[in-house]
């Protein structure tokens, strides 16, 4: 399960990066750049925050080819694959964010974390590659300002971490349902609440 969910973020993410990129007219090194970041950022964070060594990413090698090989396919063929990124890449985001939260999730609780480090370990993983994807490409992190999809990551790590979710289709039945929430969220455009605090700051003195 844990092997089977790191490929399907790691694939899922490498695209979303690499599409964000094209979008912003980079080239082939800012593609790479921006598809690795958002498919290996919220592991370096996360890694960071409940003490395993960043080195760790580095014996992943699998997993970078597997990105690269991803990233090329989307520079050469970038017609086609933006008409499917059009049609599908909410879906590929939904599938990478519940993948990674649960992935991280687990990390943590086999580590022997508390529940509040299960939940922020699954929140980073899901949205960390994502926040510093739309950090470098110039853009607000979508999850800042839009949507609610950050509460999804922390219910999964809240049920993995109470021991709610223990077996692999309990994993499974999770992964499908943060999906399904996600693309809810998009479909009904459930937000959180907010509020806009204008400075009254005289920028002229």
């Amino acid at each position: 399960m844990w092997e089977v969910l790191t490929i399907i973020g790691t694939i899922a993410f490498a695209l979303s990066g690499a599409i964000v990129a094209m979008e912003e007219k980079y080239d082939l090194m800012g593609v790479y750049i921006l598809g690795l970041v958002t498919a290996f950022g919220g592991g370096a964070v996360r890694n960071l925050l409940i003490g395993v060594p960043v080195s760790a990413l580095w014996e992943q090698g699998a997993l970078f080819i597997v990105a690269i090989v991803v990233m090329t396919i989307a520079f050469l063929c970038p017609t086609l694959l933006l008409q499917k990124w059009i049609k599908f890449g909410i879906l590929f985001d939904a599938i990478g964010l519940s993948a990674f939260a649960i992935q991280g999730a687990i990390y943590a609780t086999e580590m022997g974390h508390p529940l509040s480090a299960v939940i922020v370990a699954a929140a980073l993983t899901g949205t960390g590659g994502g926040m510093i994807r739309d950090v470098l490409a110039g853009r607000k992190p979508l999850f800042l300002q839009q949507e609610i999809y950050i509460v999804w990551t922390m219910v999964a790590g809240a049920l993995i971490g109470l021991h709610v979710v223990t077996t692999s289709v309990g994993y499974t039945i999770l992964f499908i349902t943060v999906i399904i929430l996600r693309m809810l969220s998009v479909h009904y455009k459930w937000q959180l609440p907010k509020r806009e605090l204008k400075s009254s700051y005289d920028t002229s003195l």
